[in-house]
């Protein structure tokens, strides 16, 4: 029985898209074969528990398909948004740039959280998985935009740095149902990780904005 890695399973979770989780609203409509499948395919081994496959209002409402069936703008989304924004705490030292280098290898390493892990074992944020980043790596994913040249395109103000911070933090505080995971909200990254992943795509001198 296969156990999901955190990261994985937690973007699972927050895209109602996939269709493999529904809400509370909705729990009169599943299946009862598929929901016996769902709470039988799973289970705790390790640090990964069964807690994972909990939602919370978020992914709940994104996985409601009378949601998913309306208009992106419903006061519901905008309700949702402004409460992951508010759960989202700036840089504790002020600093939002960290290492570029140090964000290259958390951006290409997918390790961590899983059953073979210790609740000590760095988790990466497995960014190439969904974003060109560096043009060297020739191997992404495109769920993403290309965040080549990020800075470069974009300069480097403080409204610039803010809106980054607080994407990786956690990106649904601008788009309720957003395909990347809430690396801060669910304690993924650390908030030194998110500053090197920051470097990455802001620092001057960061290959992405050669």
């Amino acid at each position: 029985m296969m156990i999901f890695t955190k990261l994985y399973f937690l973007m699972l979770l927050s895209c109602g898209a996939f269709g493999l989780v529904v809400s509370a609203n909705a729990q009169q409509k599943v299946d009862p074969q598929f929901e016996k499948m769902m709470k039988g395919s799973f289970r705790s081994e390790g640090i990964a528990k069964l807690d994972r496959i909990e939602q919370d209002a978020t992914q709940k409402l994104c996985s409601d398909p009378k949601f998913l069936s309306s208009k992106n703008g419903s006061s519901k989304a905008i309700e949702i948004q402004k409460q992951n924004m508010a759960s989202i705490k700036q840089p504790s030292d002020e600093k939002y740039i960290g290492d570029w280098k140090n964000g290259e290898a958390i951006a290409q390493s997918g390790r961590g959280a899983t059953w073979t892990d210790t609740s000590t074992t760095p988790i990466g944020g497995g960014c190439y998985n969904c974003h060109e980043i560096d043009k060297k790596e020739i191997s992404y994913g495109n769920i993403g935009p290309s965040l080549w040249n990020y800075g470069k395109t974009r300069g480097y103000s403080q409204e610039v740095l803010t809106y980054t911070w607080n994407r990786i933090n956690n990106s649904k505080a601008y788009n309720a149902c957003s395909n990347m995971p809430r690396f801060a909200h669910f304690k993924l990254l650390t908030e030194k990780q998110i500053q090197d992943l920051m470097a990455l795509l802001l620092d001057p001198q960061s290959p992405v904005n050669q």
